[in-house]
């Protein structure tokens, strides 16, 4: 089959992990093809993967594969939006769900394909909790394109809830909580684009956080 993942952010963590899925689909004797842009899509493809995408997918660009798939990290419908692994450690989730599914007209709204899940322990920093999101979402990518000739769509059920796009206000502690308090905050940043940060006496201050090995 004649297969793309398209990553439009090169910014991405996912950008650095794709060629080991493109090894891997290359071993079940498939072509595979990492695009920077749905416009260098070939016509005529079997299946694309927006495994992390920014821009809007459209229908042209829909048109040129039989199946065009995202991989989205919640039990859709719940879970819509922006960045859900990173909310759901926020919120105290061990458990993460991940959705396989068709993209749609609709936000995030597509049927889905595969639903499956990862777990945590709960001291994973984001490179951690990371590389075990891609593990889960190279078992379902690898598993759709051994069954796409025979897989079963079927339509999201449930109530819909959606997370909003993360901003640096969002990385902010809170000096009058606990670390402990807010450690799933911690797992959450990153330390170059997105760290932890704190005002006091009216300066603004940075943490970095690392494991010690």
């Amino acid at each position: 089959m004649k297969i793309n993942i398209i990553i439009d952010n090169q910014n991405s963590w996912f950008f650095k992990k794709a060629k080991r899925l493109v090894t891997q689909i290359k071993k079940l004797g498939h072509r595979c093809v990492i695009y920077d842009t749905q416009a260098k899509i070939p016509k005529n493809s079997d299946i694309s993967f927006f495994l992390s995408c920014e821009d809007y997918i459209t229908k042209t660009t829909r048109a040129k594969s039989k199946f065009n798939i995202v991989v989205h990290a919640s039990d859709l419908p719940n879970g819509k939006g922006m960045s859900p692994t990173t909310w759901q450690i926020i919120e105290g989730k061990n458990k993460i769900p991940v959705t396989l599914f068709e993209v749609a007209e609709g936000f995030d709204s597509g049927n889905w394909y595969l639903k499956n899940s990862f777990t945590l322990d709960g001291h994973e920093l984001v490179d951690e909790w990371q590389e075990k999101l891609f593990l889960c979402i190279e078992r379902m990518v690898l598993n759709f394109v051994k069954r796409s000739q025979k897989i079963k769509a079927h339509k999201q059920v449930g109530k819909s809830s959606v997370y909003k796009r993360r901003g640096p206000k969002d990385s902010e502690l809170d000096i009058n909580q606990s670390i402990k308090k807010q450690f799933n905050l911690l797992r959450v940043v990153d330390n170059e684009k997105y760290p932890a940060w704190f005002k006091y006496k009216g300066k603004k201050y940075v943490l970095k956080i690392y494991k010690q090995k």
